[in-house]
């Protein structure tokens, strides 16, 4: 009898054991720990308070043990930061798929640049050129104003007006060949950049 009494107790407190495993484990017996608006660490069996919820939380078994860590929901700064930074990132993504569907390669981008480059100092050529055009021009009509002085007679509004005009289409000119310069000078910064850029996608 006491043999089997022995047994008997020791599949009770086998049976005892699996059960409390079994109440750890269950579903929704569990805790929430959270501090208050005093700075007081509390243990809640039903829930976080609303108000205390957004400050970050953790959920215990019952044996105490952390299952759970529920951060602190962001702050508007760090919800527009992190907005922020996710509108980057998406950017960025759509920059690099479109720098990949231009360039295979670098050497395409150094292709491309040679081009701009011969575009740009074509324009710019052109601009000199009829600079040069414009300036032989006003020689002479400067000559023919002085033609009409030394006769004693004024000069011709005509004569005065193709004179500006000149004048007027030169500092056009120039304003142009500055631009385009300028344009090169970006150009050469943005192909560098994308050159830089497509060696690290075409490395990943």
């Amino acid at each position: 009898m006491l043999k089997l009494g022995t047994v008997g107790l020791s599949l009770l407190l086998m049976m005892g054991c699996i059960a409390s495993v079994q109440a750890d484990d269950a579903p929704g017996m569990v805790f929430y720990r959270y501090i208050d608006s005093r700075g007081v660490t509390v243990i809640d069996r039903q829930s976080v308070p609303t108000e205390y919820a957004g400050k970050g939380y953790e959920v215990l078994n019952m044996r105490g043990r952390v299952i759970q860590v529920v951060p602190p929901a962001p702050t508007g700064e760090q919800a527009r930061q992190a907005q922020a930074a996710a509108q980057a990132a998406k950017a960025q993504a759509e920059m690099d798929a479109q720098l990949m569907r231009l360039y295979s390669s670098v050497t395409d981008v150094d292709r491309a640049r040679t081009r701009k480059f011969a575009e740009l100092d074509s324009l710019i050529s052109v601009a000199r050129s009829n600079i040069q055009g414009l300036a032989n021009q006003q020689v002479s009509l400067q000559s023919q104003a002085a033609d009409q002085e030394r006769a004693g007679r004024a000069v011709s509004q005509s004569l005065i007006d193709q004179m500006n005009d000149a004048r007027d289409q030169q500092q056009h000119l120039n304003d142009d060949i500055a631009r385009y310069q300028a344009a090169k000078e970006q150009a050469d910064k943005g192909f560098a950049q994308d050159r830089a850029r497509l060696q690290q996608l075409l490395a990943q």
